[in-house]
């Protein structure tokens, strides 16, 4: 199993830090890379309110995805690189596939490309676009998909669909990855698991899961295989969990304690018993233990969120302690 991390990457990702600097984002990523993680992950968006995960309606900054990985892959030379995911309304299909044929150009063969279908209304509504219903930005989600695999391998390719179209478009230059990069889709609900089955190469889904409800979304990959004759080992699993370990119970309580305290008021909530329900937290040996978990049930690439919010991080002390018990046996 590989191991990634979900990097600060917004002005609430870092307590005491808003906003984010540069160079912590990539510090932060520096040390991943020397502490062994696999792979490193942003997600897409314009801006971001945390109500929905019990903090304030203030609207926070963030680095856009493809810039920052592009910089990034300059000074973090092992690890992956991927986005988690790409917003399709934000870019034309063919458009997003140039710059991520050439992100992968600038890495040298190592990108990740993760799309997803949309939700969060207000940066659609802050550039003038129609917030679809969720059989629409579906149905458009499943033609980004198939131009940017088409075109990231360089093309040439037509395509004339509904909400996006390309006219014997030619990518030059293509990827470096043979025959292109690996483009997963996110998401949980049974149509998205069937869209990435029928058109992509993989799922992704985040931040709380237990095993079982995730046996529960594996059932419904396996169906949605044998509608269309696909071998369900084909489809790479990639998991996103938030994440927290101690040395032993008296050091993870005071970690939570720590993340509760400094972390945006309202998001962390009730004991550390009940906070981990669905969350990759534990003492080093049970995290290991919760790893050959997720490992038996086929999730190829998990990605530690090192905080209680997308793509925050509590503390530096946490992301080390989250790679020695990840990473080691």
């Amino acid at each position: 199993m590989r191991i990634g991390l979900a990097l600060p990457q917004y002005d609430y990702s870092v307590p005491g830090e808003s906003p984010l600097r540069w160079d912590t984002l990539r510090d932060h990523a520096q040390r991943a890379e020397a502490l062994g993680f696999d792979s490193l992950w942003l997600s897409d968006h314009l801006f971001l309110d945390i109500a929905k995960y019990g903090g304030s309606a203030e609207r926070h900054g963030v680095y856009e995805p493809i810039v920052t990985l592009a910089a990034l892959a300059r000074t973090v030379t092992r690890p992956r690189l991927g986005t988690l995911v790409a917003c399709e309304a934000l870019r034309p299909a063919s458009v997003l596939a140039k710059a991520l044929a050439t992100l992968d150009r600038v890495c040298g063969g190592r990108l990740d490309v993760g799309l997803g279908a949309g939700w969060y209304a207000p940066e659609y509504e802050a550039v003038g676009l129609a917030f679809p219903p969720p059989g629409e930005r579906l149905a458009r989600l499943a033609e980004a998909v198939d131009v940017v695999r088409g075109l990231l391998g360089g093309g040439p390719l037509t395509f004339d669909g509904r909400y996006h179209r390309a006219a014997g478009a030619v990518n030059r230059p293509p990827a470096v990855q043979e025959p292109r990069p690996p483009v997963f889709v996110g998401g949980k609900g049974d149509r998205l698991i069937q869209l990435a089955v029928e058109h992509a190469d993989g799922w992704n889904t985040c931040w709380v899961w237990t095993p079982d409800a995730y046996r529960e979304r594996l059932d419904v990959v396996e169906r949605s295989c044998d509608k269309v004759d696909r071998d369900p080992a084909t489809v790479w699993r990639s998991l996103g969990l938030y994440a927290l370990a101690g040395e032993n119970r008296v050091d993870l309580e005071r970690r939570f304690a720590r993340m509760r305290d400094v972390m945006p008021a309202g998001v962390v909530n009730g004991t550390l018993d009940e906070w981990r329900d669905g969350r990759l937290v534990g003492t080093v040996d049970e995290l290991r233990a919760q790893r050959g978990e997720w490992e038996a049930l086929g999730v190829e690439t998990l990605i530690v969120g090192a905080g209680p919010l997308p793509f925050s991080v509590t503390s530096l002390d946490d992301v080390e302690l989250l790679a020695h018990a990840l990473l080691s046996s």
